[in-house]
C-alpha cells in the first residue's frame, strides 16, 4: 500500500489504486506526435546470457508508443556478439517501424571516434555505463526522433513495461510540465535490499546536513527516496546540458546536474513498481577495487565534489567529524531496519550490515582524501553542447558511424 507522503523539495508520484497499463499506454501513444519517447539501454554483451534480458526484450516488444529504441553496447565485444544483441532485439519495433538500434561501443568505427573526442582535449571517460548511456544520448540528439528520453538498466529481473510506462509519463505528459523523473521502489524478498541507499547514501546525506546545516544540494539529494535507482526520464534539452560522470557516481552526479540545470518544480520521483529486483552485488570489504566496496567510494567522491562547488570546504578536520557522524547515523538505522524485519518476519543478519557500514565508512574515507589531494579528480565526460561547439560536425559522424555499424550487420 503506498502512502500520499510528499517529501521534501520535489514532487512525488505515487502508485495508487489498482495499475491500469492500457490506460498510461493509450495515452503514451497519444502524446507521442507532440513527445515522442526514446528509450536508452546500457547493456553488457554478458547479460544477453542472464536471466533478465529476454524478459525485458520480450515486454518491450509489446510497447506500443516508443519513438526510438537504443541499445548502448559497453564492455569488451566482437562483430559477432554485436550481431547477435541486434538480433536479440529485432522483435522491438518503434512507432514508425523500425527496429531497435543496437550501438557497437568497441567497433571501430566509434572507438575513432572517441579518439577524435581525445585529442580534441575532451574527456569521453573510460568504456562503462556512463559512457554509453552518453553516446547513446548523442545519437538520439543527432536523429532528432525524440523529445523525452527514458533510461533503465538491463539486469532487471522482474521487468514489466508497466514500470517503462510510468517512468515516461511525467516527462511525456505535455500537461505535467516535469522535464525530470527519478523512479523509486522497494526492494525486499526474504530480506531487505538496497544497501549502499540504507546504509550508505541516505545516513551520509542525513550526517552530513547534522554537521554542515541547512544545504540546499543536501536537502534535494534527501527528497529522493531512491537516489541511487538507474531508472529516469528527462527532456533532450536537459540530455544536451547535463555532464556525466563515467564511473558509479553516475547517478548522483546526474542528480547533481539536474539540480544545477533545472527548476525543482519541474523535477520529480515516480514510484515504478510494488518491488524490483535485480543483480546484486558483493560487498567486496576486502578489496575497494570492486563490488559495493568501489560504488561507494566513487558515489562518495562524486557528491564530495559536488558540495564542494557549491563552497562546502572538505579538509582532515571536517572529514574525520563527517565519517564519525555517518557511523553513528547508520548504526541507528541498522536498529530501525531491525525492528522493522522482525516486525515483517524477515531475514536480518546485523553483523553483515555493521560490516557494511565499517566498510562504507573507510570507502567513504578514501573518497575525502582522495579529494582533499587532488579536488578535481577525474573529469565527468562533457556536456553536448560543449561537444557540438568544439566540433560542430562530431553529432552528424557519430549518426553515420552507428548507422554505418547497423548496416553492416543487417
Amino acid at each position: 500500500m503506498a502512502d500520499f507522503h510528499q517529501t521534501g523539495v520535489i514532487s512525488t508520484l505515487h502508485r495508487l489504486g489498482e495499475p491500469n497499463l492500457a490506460r498510461l499506454e493509450r495515452e503514451l501513444l497519444g502524446y507521442s506526435p507532440q513527445r515522442p519517447v526514446a528509450l536508452v539501454l546500457p547493456s553488457l554483451y554478458s547479460e544477453i546470457r542472464g536471466p533478465a534480458l529476454a524478459r525485458i526484450v520480450d515486454e518491450l516488444s509489446r510497447v506500443p508508443y516508443l519513438a526510438q529504441c537504443v541499445v548502448s553496447l559497453s564492455g569488451p565485444s566482437t562483430r559477432a556478439q554485436f550481431e547477435e544483441m541486434r538480433a536479440l532485439f529485432e522483435r522491438v519495433r518503434c512507432t514508425d517501424g523500425s527496429r531497435a538500434m543496437v550501438i557497437w561501443n568497441q567497433g571501430p568505427r566509434v572507438d575513432a571516434l572517441i579518439e577524435r573526442l581525445r585529442n580534441e582535449g575532451l574527456t569521453p571517460g573510460e568504456d562503462g555505463k556512463g559512457r554509453a548511456n552518453w553516446i547513446a544520448f548523442g545519437y538520439v540528439l543527432a536523429t532528432q526522433r525524440a523529445r523525452v528520453v527514458a533510461t533503465h538498466d538491463c539486469d532487471i529481473l522482474d521487468y514489466s513495461r508497466d514500470l517503462l510506462a510510468r517512468l515516461c509519463y511525467p516527462t511525456a505528459n505535455p500537461t505535467l510540465a516535469y522535464e525530470f523523473a527519478k523512479g523509486y521502489y522497494s526492494r525486499v524478498s526474504d530480506r531487505m535490499h538496497g544497501r549502499v541507499t540504507r546504509l550508505f547514501m541516505t545516513p551520509l546525506i542525513r550526517s552530513m546536513k547534522t554537521v554542515l546545516g541547512p544545504v540546499p544540494l543536501l536537502e534535494y539529494m534527501e527528497s529522493f527516496r531512491y537516489p541511487l535507482a538507474g531508472e529516469c526520464s528527462m527532456t533532450t534539452e536537459l540530455i544536451r546540458v547535463n555532464r556525466i560522470p563515467a564511473d558509479w557516481g553516475l547517478e548522483v552526479g546526474v542528480l547533481a546536474e539536474v539540480y544545477r540545470n533545472c527548476s525543482l518544480k519541474r523535477i520529480c520521483q515516480v514510484e515504478l513498481v510494488e518491488n524490483y529486483d535485480h543483480k546484486h552485488q558483493e560487498l567486496s570489504e576486502h578489496d575497494p577495487s570492486a563490488g559495493l566496496h568501489r560504488m561507494v567510494r566513487d558515489i562518495a567522491a562524486s557528491l564530495i565534489r559536488n558540495l564542494a562547488s557549491y563552497g562546502v570546504e572538505f579538509d582532515s578536520g571536517f572529514l574525520n567529524t563527517m565519517i564519525a557522524a555517518y557511523v553513528r547515523t547508520a548504526q541507528d538505522a541498522i536498529a530501525r531496519y531491525s525492528d522493522d524485519a522482525k516486525l515483517n518476519g524477515l531475514a536480518f543478519d546485523r553483523h553483515e550490515e555493521e560490516v557494511a557500514v565499517e566498510t562504507f565508512a573507510g570507502a567513504l574515507r578514501a573518497a575525502g582524501l582522495g579529494f582533499v589531494q587532488d579536488p578535481m579528480g577525474s573529469p565527468q565526460i562533457p556536456n553536448w553542447n560543449r561537444v557540438a561547439s568544439a566540433m560542430p560536425d562530431f553529432l552528424s559522424d557519430l549518426r553515420s558511424a552507428i548507422e554505418a555499424d547497423a548496416q553492416e550487420a543487417d
